[in-house]
């Protein structure tokens, strides 16, 4: 999981509370729509993220944009919850281990796409339904090109690894004409 030990438990402890109130996708939506909000100004940011402003006030400037952005008294909580325990620094790596909490209540998954070049939505939609089929469940894509793969792509979902590399396919080929593959058997 990304983002560490700390903001997977904070995460954690916050989807618990929202799944409770049975507002987990509410609460995503607010946390993400405070992350973009928080990455767009350099200044907001060092000014709640960094504890170099007393708590205090920084729980009354959160209290300003909760009531601006219509963010929920649990979501305005928490954030007040993290300056106190000076973990508002670790807020994107919570805002990411929360969403993988909330994929991961509605089945659905990320694969981690590295290919060689960028894909159509055609190719994107055939590796989805291919990667679902195998994995049971809806796959969300997140792609990255890698020109050094040559041709084709590897597929990370959860602990599985499906490579479809030109060059992983390259070295099966060699391994297989120069007789150092196990699928070759000798004498036959």
């Amino acid at each position: 999981m990304k983002g560490g030990t700390a903001a997977h438990r904070y995460a954690k402890a916050l989807f618990a509370l929202a799944q409770d109130e049975h507002r987990h996708r509410e609460v995503r939506v607010e946390l993400e729509n405070l992350d973009s909000l928080f990455d767009g100004s350099r200044e907001l940011r060092n000014a709640l993220l960094t504890p170099l402003h007393p708590a205090a006030e920084r729980k009354s400037a959160l209290r300003a944009i909760a009531v601006a952005d219509s963010i929920s008294g649990l979501v305005l909580n928490f954030l007040s919850y993290l300056v106190d325990q000076r973990r508002l620094i670790d807020f994107s790596a919570i805002v990411a281990a929360y969403g993988e909490f909330a994929d991961e209540s509605e089945g659905l998954v990320t694969a981690e796409v590295v290919a060689a070049s960028p894909l159509d939505d055609r190719r994107k939609d055939r590796l989805r339904r291919a990667l679902s089929e195998r994995t049971g469940q809806e796959v969300r894509l997140e792609i990255e090109v890698d020109p050094t793969l040559i041709g084709g792509a590897i597929a990370k979902v959860g602990d599985l690894v499906f490579d479809g590399s030109l060059r992983t396919q390259l070295g099966q080929l060699r391994a297989t004409l120069t007789g150092t593959g196990s699928s070759v058997t000798k004498g036959s």
